[in-house]
């Protein structure tokens, strides 16, 4: 995915009530600007921390600003949760998410479940349904391994039961971890942050569900995917 201009260099000042964030230009600028993550964004929000910023020149944005990746332990890491998806959709053309790219067709945000939608739905004739949904992740607490999540997540739970519920009804169901950093090898669920999620992430992966982790290579020009990593999950019995 490659963004439509080059980012902005600024250095972050504060980021505050969830959706805005305060920084300086490299011109010594003083902007507001607006934050496309309302997540906890833990160890990503230090003080002084190079930031680059995408600009919006519509009349109807309230500012122009938008933050689109932090410099965080050297690497550049992506927070915009709006790009998942669109990656996600690359690296599965791309053949890095298991044999998903030999699905015939692919659709976006369709109904299913209880009053949600899946991310990417894949159908083949031969193959069937596959539901993928994608989670960002830009957690690291330790060298080379990523987490998620980052702070509770009842939302999150609940996309796990309902795709067990099409791991049971006979589909395929998938959870695609998109982690917007490229210093990780390895992916994990973070149970000390969310215990909930973990005992959810444990029913659905008895009931089939599928999990795969992919990581970025991250510039003010692009975020791609790079490839698979490890997923450091034990894969119990499907009930």
């Amino acid at each position: 995915m490659n963004f439509p201009r080059p980012l902005v260099p600024a250095t972050l000042v504060q980021r505050y009530k969830r959706f805005l964030f305060d920084a300086i230009l490299a011109d010594g600028t003083a902007i507001t600007g607006s934050c496309p993550n309302t997540g906890s964004m833990r160890g990503l929000t230090t003080p002084g921390s190079p930031i680059w910023l995408s600009e919006h020149d519509s009349p109807t944005r309230k500012y122009r600003h938008m933050l689109e990746i932090v410099e965080a332990d050297g690497t550049l890491v992506g927070i915009n949760t709006g790009l998942p998806n669109r990656i996600a959709e690359e690296a599965i053309v791309a053949g890095q998410v298991g044999n998903l790219h030999t699905y015939g067709a692919l659709r976006r945000e369709q109904r299913y479940g209880r009053n949600s939608r899946i991310d990417i739905l894949l159908s083949d004739p031969e193959k069937g349904l596959a539901y993928v949904e994608v989670k960002n992740v830009h957690f690291s607490r330790l060298n080379g391994l990523a987490e998620f999540p980052d702070s509770p997540t009842q939302r999150g739970a609940k996309h796990l039961e309902e795709l067990g519920d099409m791991a049971y009804a006979g589909h395929r169901a998938i959870m695609l971890y998109l982690v917007q950093r490229d210093d990780c090898s390895r992916f994990r669920i973070c149970r000390d942050l969310d215990p909930a999620y973990a005992r959810a992430f444990e029913r659905a992966s008895a009931r089939g569900v599928e999990a795969y982790a992919v990581k970025c290579t991250v510039s003010p020009a692009q975020i791609v995917p790079a490839g698979p990593m490890t997923v450091d999950e034990p894969v119990p019995a499907v009930l």
